[in-house]
């Protein structure tokens, strides 16, 4: 079994995309909790409010730290997806931690974020542009087969 966590961008269906796409294959995913307001929340859900927003993203981010940090570490492969519409600092800090773990790193993302991501992407093993692309990587890794 390939353990495969898909970190990044929350905004669009392409982690949908690669579990559809590899369903026939022997991978397991996981993922960063992808509800927005849940993982804002998570820590002052739990834990108690706060009235100062600093120590109430605070509580999520180290709560949410826990489980990426699991789930980075548990992988064989880290996905990280950055999308077009925001920066998504956090995902260039899993590729940056997922690559000091020695993971190997696929970066998935448009053309148009080349430049921007030149060093995240050479310490990739791959980069990709669509989340097909990443299907094919995840098929050729365990059967070394080609598309078509």
């Amino acid at each position: 079994m390939l353990s495969v966590y898909l970190s990044g961008e929350i905004h669009t269906d392409w982690r949908e995309q690669i579990i559809a796409g590899a369903a026939d294959l022997n991978v397991s995913f996981s993922a960063p909790v992808t509800d927005h307001a849940a993982s804002d929340d998570c820590g002052v859900e739990i834990l108690g409010a706060e009235p100062n927003k600093f120590w109430h993203d605070r509580k999520g981010a180290l709560l949410n730290s826990m489980r990426t940090r699991k789930g980075l570490e548990e992988a064989d492969i880290v996905v990280v997806r950055f999308g077009d519409q925001y920066k998504q600092w956090n995902a260039a800090f899993d590729a940056g931690y997922a690559a000091a773990l020695g993971k190997s790193l696929i970066i998935l993302h448009g053309a148009d974020h080349a430049h921007a991501l030149k060093e995240v992407d050479a310490a990739a093993q791959a980069v990709a542009e669509t989340p097909e692309q990443v299907v094919q990587m995840l098929r050729y890794i365990l059967e070394g087969t080609l598309p078509g």
